[in-house]
């Protein structure tokens, strides 16, 4: 469904307060996100954004990849491109914009309605519809590191082994149920089917690492699963050019097992079943192929995998804050 707002056209018009609106906003939301919780506010969100000025287009997404051609093929038309959805809509619609001439990108807005929403907890998006268009209009811009997969895109995170197949297996139902509690309840299933996958992992400043993973992740987010990754000595930046990666060796037996779960919940990067470091470019080399995730979303099967960090690819609205490390 497509209706636009404030433009002589065939599509439904609306005016608001007899005026002419000035910047062209392609509004995409997805119904289905987050029990669909934007459908008794999407009323209240576009008449927010109208009093500042916004000539908007509004499309309701039906099936997946569906917000990534609608941009492909609309997104040069808009000054801003505002999505309303969770982490596979964000993606899907940044995917799109970086798919157009660097030149003509628009700008992004983002209503989170997903069960996690990691990547706007990154950026500090408020998880209520009014207060996040209320963002927008306030007109804060902030220009976010994005990686390329192969030929794709993603926002916060590829990963691939031990729990990364939860986020897409879990069913949508449990989600909107219970929330996040949903993919470490079905991942605690999974502990006795952990598998580990011999890899070479070579790095863009020359480390090269070899070993049996049974999870890995590469990164450009504050929290994963809705838990954060930060603390008073890590203070991340999502601007930098640089993506944290995390790799967890197999254990052998349940005490190593316990011994990388503390590694975790410490950020222990020293632990000798933890090989972490930080890198723009990175190489995964497996003789298996590799069920991988991106930003939630099955990545597909994959022997050799190339991750790069595009730096300040888009340019996001989000709160005036911080966003730089700390002194």
């Amino acid at each position: 469904m497509v209706m636009r707002l404030g433009m002589d056209n065939n599509l439904p018009e609306f005016y608001f307060g007899g005026f002419t609106m000035k910047k062209k906003m392609l509004f995409i939301y997805n119904a289905n996100a987050g029990k669909g919780k934007i459908k008794n506010q999407l009323s209240d969100v576009i008449e927010c954004l109208c009093r500042a000025d916004y000539d908007i287009t509004i499309y309701a997404t039906q099936a997946a990849k569906e917000a990534t051609r609608m941009v492909c093929e609309r997104g040069m038309d808009f000054d801003v491109i505002t999505c309303s959805g969770g982490d596979g809509t964000i993606n899907e619609v940044v995917s799109g914009v970086l798919s157009l001439p660097k030149e003509q990108q628009p700008e992004i807005g983002y209503l989170p309605m997903g069960t996690v929403n990691d990547f706007a907890s990154s950026l500090r998006i408020s998880k209520q519809p009014l207060e996040a268009a209320q963002q927008i209009v306030d007109g804060h811009l902030y220009s976010c590191d994005i990686g390329s997969f192969q030929d794709k895109y993603f926002n916060y995170i590829a990963g691939f082994g031990a729990f990364t197949e939860v986020a897409y297996e879990t069913p949508q139902d449990l989600k909107n149920q219970v929330g996040r509690i949903a993919y470490f309840v079905d991942a605690l299933k999974r502990i006795p089917e952990l598998r580990g996958y011999e890899m070479r992992v070579e790095c863009d400043n020359g480390k090269v690492v070899e070993g049996k993973y049974i999870f890995g992740m590469v990164c450009n987010s504050k929290s994963i699963g809705g838990f954060s990754l930060e603390n008073d000595k890590n203070h991340m930046t999502l601007d930098d050019g640089l993506f944290e990666v995390v790799l967890l060796r197999t254990p052998s037996n349940v005490l190593e097992l316990e011994r990388i779960a503390n590694a975790l919940l410490n950020r222990d990067a020293k632990n000798p079943f933890v090989d972490a470091m930080r890198v723009k470019q990175i190489q995964f080399s497996c003789a298996d192929e590799v069920r991988w995730t991106l930003d939630g979303e099955d990545g597909g099967y994959h022997k050799d995998v190339k991750i790069s960090c595009n730096r300040r690819a888009i340019r996001i609205f989000s709160p005036k804050i911080n966003h730089r490390k700390k002194k």
